[in-house]
Formats: C-alpha cells, sequence, structure tokens
C-alpha cells in the first residue's frame, strides 16, 4: 500500500503520512520518501509502524505491540517553503495479503538521546525475542521524542536527518550479504551542522511469525 499526499510545505516543517494495510491483511513492514523540486535539504526523518486504532493518530507502536496495521512516513524539509506541486511524502506498507490469520507481527523498539550537539551523530538497535519469530523489516526516526504517546514531534534542527535503517549486529553494524539469521535492526542519525536540543534517536524491528 503507498500514500503519497503534498508536503510539508512551510521551511523547517514536518509532514506526516500513513499508510494502511487493507482489513484481513498483515504488516510486515514499510518505508518512507521524500522528493521535492527545487531543494536538496528535504528529506524522511521517521519510518516506523503504528495502530490505525490509536487514540492519537500516527502514533509509533511501542516496545512488544502485536500486529500493527499501517506504516508512517515523516518529511521534513529544511531552509524553503514549497508548493504543494512540488513536494510529496510518501508512506509505504508492506502486507501480507490475507495475513491475519496465520502471520503475528511482534515491535520491538528503543531510543537514545541524541544527536544534540553539532555535526554529532547517534546510533540505536533493537532486537526480536525468543518466540517473536524473524526479523523481516525495521524503522528509524529522528525526532523530538515521545512518538509512541504523541503526535510526532520534528527534532531540534532542520539539519537533522537519518544516516541509516537496516539490519545489523548488536554493536550496529550492518549485516553481511548472504546473512540467514539477523534478528537485530539498527538506526543512524545525524544532526546536520547546528545543534539540536532535545532531539532523540528511534528504532523499531519487525517481527515475524507463522501458524
Amino acid at each position: 500500500v503507498m500514500n503519497s499526499p503534498p508536503g510539508p510545505l512551510a521551511a523547517d516543517d514536518v509532514s506526516t503520512t500513513v499508510a494502511t494495510c487493507p482489513v484481513g491483511d498483515r504488516l510486515l513492514s514499510g518505508g518512507a520518501r521524500v522528493y521535492s523540486v527545487g531543494s536538496g535539504n528535504d528529506k524522511p526523518v521517521a519510518s516506523y509502524p503504528a495502530f490505525s486504532t490509536s487514540t492519537v493518530a500516527a502514533t509509533a507502536a511501542p516496545n512488544g505491540s502485536i500486529n500493527p496495521n499501517q506504516w508512517v512516513a515523516v518529511g521534513m524539509t529544511g531552509g524553503t517553503t514549497h508548493t504543494a506541486a512540488d513536494i510529496t511524502t510518501y508512506a509505504y506498507a508492506v502486507c501480507a495479503t490475507g495475513g491475519a490469520g496465520h502471520v503475528t507481527t511482534t515491535v520491538r523498539t528503543a531510543e537514545v538521546a541524541g544527536p544534540t550537539a553539532s555535526s554529532g551523530a547517534a546510533g540505536v538497535t533493537t532486537t526480536c525475542q525468543a518466540g517473536d519469530g524473524s526479523l523481516v523489516g525495521g524503522g528509524a526516526a529522528i525526532d523530538g521524542g515521545g512518538v509512541t504517546t504523541t503526535t510526532f514531534v520534528k527534532p531540534g534542527s532542520q539539519g537533522d536527518h537519518l544516516t541509516g535503517s537496516f539490519p545489523s549486529d548488536t554493536a550496529g553494524n550492518p549485516v553481511v550479504s548472504g546473512t540467514t539469521t539477523a534478528a537485530v535492526w539498527s538506526a543512524k542519525t545525524h544532526a546536520g551542522g547546528s545543534t539540536s536540543p532535545g532531539t532523540v534517536s528511534d528504532v523499531w524491528a519487525m517481527c515475524v511469525k507463522t501458524t
């Protein structure tokens, strides 16, 4: 499933897009993309699972939660103002057709403080647990915190950005091609050239088992 409304339009702003799996399907993973004309500073800053039943729309699935049905993408502008015709934030949900009866998706997530210093970087990992099944994907965010309880809060600087979202070992090193035992997902973030007060980094692993 793909959803692609225009936005964000204002400079130093964010726009949230949600893609929802059809009823009877099961969310496996997802992705995010920002396309803009005339600016190189626009980028995705979050890509994560969520529930359509949440009381606050587009809040992230918390650690240990079962069977989210949405994927959220958050795009962020740099210093340029846009019109609706020249910027789009895309959200992609990868869904198992008819999977609700025999597929269980468990979410594992973690958060660390930072990066807050100019040109600083941060990394965070999370791991599928015993009984969760196999790692099939994951997500990442750089934000102002509270993503599982509130609407998305933008990070502390318009230069903040994601630099990676990938399967890894527990130290955050990417797995090599052909690995069959990956159970960890990593997120890497960067603050750009400005200080970024209050910024945190989040990661999600999507763990799936079948019956």
